[in-house]
């Protein structure tokens, strides 16, 4: 089975369909997870996701979200060493754009030896991952 990680950048433009990347990220969902793809996420991703959904596309936005995406995910809970790892990455990389969020994406990748993400982000093409098409 194919394992996929899923980021916040994705999920924005599945739902979005004044997004200008929506019709190759709705095609992209709906091809994978017709062919059986797991979806991996974090807690970090699900959090930073509810928030720009709920700000940038309104309730009906992440209601949709919590029904129809969030059961097919799996989602890994992150606690305080993840974070603090975190933390050290970004402040080690010196990249004001790369955040929390992402670095503690790419270890959680790393850990579980996913090479592929669902991503418009192009810090994870930068992190040696590669990208769905």
């Amino acid at each position: 089975m194919t394992v996929v990680f899923l980021d916040t950048s994705a999920v924005l433009a599945v739902l979005d369909a004044n997004d200008r990347r929506h019709e190759v990220a709705r095609d992209l969902w709906k091809r994978h997870l017709e062919a059986g793809t797991m979806f991996l996420t974090t807690s970090y991703v699900l959090l930073e996701t509810t928030a720009l959904l709920q700000r940038r596309l309104g309730l009906d936005a992440l209601q949709l979200f919590e029904q129809d995406v969030r059961p097919v995910l799996e989602v890994e809970w992150l606690g305080e060493e993840d974070h603090e790892r975190g933390v050290a990455a970004v402040l080690a990389s010196g990249q004001r754009g790369l955040s929390l969020v992402d670095c503690t994406s790419f270890r959680t990748m790393r850990r579980r030896r996913v090479r592929w993400v669902f991503a418009f982000d192009h810090h994870f093409v930068e992190e040696g991952f590669e990208t769905l098409s």
